[in-house]
């Protein structure tokens, strides 16, 4: 059954170049396995030099046409685009789940109806695009400024949530009228072709969105090609040195959302109840600990201390982990057989160095699960903040708790780290939720709760955790380039 399914849903690997669906490359094919299974499922191109360029041009001849396109015309379409999305969304959803392992019960949500709203949120700014005028002596002139495209943007995607970063991404950057080349990663490919798709469905010019697949060497021909006129990346800090360093050559400008460590500060005065929830939800089950913000560092007040960690434990042992499939599965696998691998490391060596406590999990799942790529929900007690445990994002279902004395301390354990993505605090004390909001060193801060990127909010890191917005009119217009025009008036 499972077979038939992945047959009928899964898109062909072929990568979508303007009106053409090319597959086959000099680079040949990459297979792919579904992470639930550790089963071979389908295959990709491995796009090469020439595939490349063919995407690169057909944005670049496509961009000629989309920047004509009046206002009206790209919202509607950019609309009509949203709806089509929402449409597909238990087919998006079954696709996420066989390609990256999310469950189903978060599928739709995840590869449809969030990234709909992000596509219809910056329609609404298309013909809200506006410059100003400047004042300028003597009177016999008129200066203002316009807000122009790049023309074609590179959007390099990670494989966690790969519809979720179109998004964050595609849907400013054609608001803005630019044309897209998107490399999805090659472990979560389907969706990015799936959306491909759509978009011409929805009325689209060809060539507008282009989809390239394959692994790094893709990526790095596409973040080099002469071309590209913008880059937006999401992914690790050491392919991001990559990328910046590929794209220095032709000086091309780029924005960074890269990985983090982030505190989640709760104090003894907290919904406790609230906070624990949210701590074992957020730092270890959702998306199994793949994700850049996910709060993976619990700091506790050491009064409530034993209680929390009690609670947090026993919370974390009831985490319905399963098949992907299954309606009641909350966590899923990790994605590949090499980064579980990488994981269950990080856990040895962490007791090995005594880094802190294990409480629960620390092990690969066995039984039903033994062939796909499941670690247990993994809880760390009294865990030292200088370690590497504690300073290394792990991309995996392993929580760091970490107690403190006072507000000094637990900010100055939060900051203690080269990351600076997010932080969460737990409090009923509003004047304290203000303190620490100005004291985290973090370009996002939630507050007794999260909110699920909405679209009309800027996120991005500081520090190693990337730099440049995206969402609300941060993101908007960090996909357009400013233009000064003076005009002189006839004597």
């Amino acid at each position: 059954m499972l077979a038939t399914m992945t047959a009928t849903v899964l898109p062909e690997g072929n990568l979508v170049v303007g009106d053409e669906r090319i597959a086959s490359s000099d680079l040949g094919r990459i297979d792919h396995t579904n992470p639930a299974t550790g089963e071979v499922q389908a295959s990709i191109v491995a796009a090469g030099p020439g595939e490349v360029d063919r995407a690169v041009q057909a944005a670049r001849t496509a961009f000629a046409e989309w920047r004509t396109w009046h206002p009206g015309e790209r919202r509607d379409v950019l609309l009509r685009l949203a709806a089509t999305i929402e449409a597909e969304g238990e087919r998006l959803g079954l696709i996420g789940s066989l390609e990256n392992g999310t469950p189903i019960a978060f599928g739709a949500l995840a590869c449809a109806a969030t990234p709909a709203d992000w596509f219809r949120y910056y329609a609404g700014w298309v013909d809200k695009i506006e410059g100003r005028t400047i004042p300028v002596y003597p009177h016999d002139a008129f200066d203002f400024t316009l807000h122009e495209p790049y023309g074609v943007v590179a959007v390099l995607t990670a494989f966690n949530a790969p519809m979720g970063f179109i998004g964050l991404k595609v849907a400013a950057a054609l608001a803005a009228g630019n044309c897209v080349v998107i490399k999805p990663s090659e472990l979560a490919p389907f969706t990015t072709l799936a959306f491909a798709e759509l978009c011409l469905q929805a009325g689209l010019p060809a060539g507008v969105v282009n989809v390239v697949t394959g692994d790094g060497r893709t990526g790095d021909l596409l973040v080099r090609h002469p071309g590209v006129d913008r880059i937006t990346f999401t992914g690790g800090g050491a392919t991001a040195r990559s990328v910046v360093a590929a794209a220095a050559e032709n000086l091309t400008p780029v924005t960074l959302e890269l990985g983090g460590k982030s505190a989640n500060l709760v104090f003894a005065d907290a919904d406790l109840d609230n906070a624990i929830a949210m701590a074992v939800q957020m730092g270890v089950a959702l998306q199994s600990g793949q994700g850049c913000l996910l709060p993976t560092r619990l700091l506790v007040e050491r009064s409530v201390y034993d209680e929390v960690v009690e609670a947090v434990v026993d919370l974390s042992e009831n985490i319905a982990v399963g098949d992907p499939m299954d309606s009641g599965t909350l966590m899923g696998p990790l994605i590949s057989e090499r980064h579980c691998e990488r994981v269950l490391g990080v856990i040895e060596r962490a007791k090995g160095e005594g880094a802190g406590r294990l409480l629960t999990g620390g092990e690969r799942l066995g039984g039903d699960l033994a062939k796909g790529y499941y670690v247990a929900p993994t809880v760390f007690g009294d865990v030292d903040n200088a370690s590497a445990l504690a300073q290394h994002e792990i991309f995996g279902p392993v929580l760091s708790v970490i107690p403190f004395d006072d507000e000094a301390e637990a900010l100055a354990i939060a900051n203690a780290t080269t990351y600076g993505l997010a932080g969460f605090v737990f409090t009923a004390d509003l004047a304290r939720a203000h303190r620490v909001i100005r004291g985290l060193e973090a370009g996002y801060v939630s507050v007794n709760g999260f909110n699920f990127f909405p679209p009309n909010a800027p996120f991005g890191g500081w520090k190693q955790s990337g730099h440049g917005k995206e969402g609300g009119l941060e993101g908007l217009l960090e996909m357009t380039r400013v233009k000064n025009a003076y005009v002189l008036f006839e004597a």
